[in-house]
């Protein structure tokens, strides 16, 4: 009895650690596009929101290196704190994050709500900023991220310093 008891206890164990992350790791484009049925789109649409209103709920609070709580977000923390809000486990860091979902080429695609999307802000070739889509038309992307000077706020791709230092867009929804 005491095996079984302790069989069980092991199981439930590993099934509690179970990832819930819908994140795709690939970075492959698929020459031809996946299909997603209406409702599938409409989740997707609903996470999105989810998360970009979770971000919203941060917009004014301060830059803290290495936060992830309304005490103070850097950028990752806070891409890392809303998708983790909704039971997405994104890496720590803004370089990691961008090695996750499919890399979204921006002349042949548009970004939508939900993507996240990089900079190298540095003089190093390093991703080492990230935020997250909440906007997009064909010559601008609005997104929400934590910058060092003014804190959560919504910046866009037409600002120059944006404009030059974005880099890369990442589909994980």
């Amino acid at each position: 009895m005491k095996h079984f008891a302790f069989l069980l206890l092991i199981l439930v164990f590993f099934t509690a650690c179970k990832s819930t992350s819908p994140i795709v790791t690939s970075k492959k484009n698929n020459t031809k596009k996946e299909k997603l049925t209406k409702s599938e789109k409409r989740k997707t649409n609903h996470l999105a929101e989810e998360l970009i209103d979770a971000a919203a709920e941060n917009l004014g609070v301060k830059y803290k290196y290495g936060g992830t709580t309304k005490a103070g977000f850097d950028c990752s923390g806070l891409m890392f704190t809303i998708f983790d809000s909704n039971n997405i486990t994104l890496p720590r860091n803004s370089y990691q994050q961008s090695k996750i979902g499919v890399v979204i080429n921006p002349e042949r695609e548009q970004a939508q709500k939900g993507d996240l999307i990089f900079f190298k802000t540095n003089k190093n070739s390093q991703i080492n900023h990230v935020g997250i889509v909440i906007e997009a038309n064909d010559d601008e992307i609005k997104f929400i991220h934590s910058s060092t000077s003014k804190g959560v706020i919504i910046s866009s791709t037409k600002e120059p310093y944006y404009k030059k230092t974005f880099v890369q867009l990442n589909r994980v929804l």
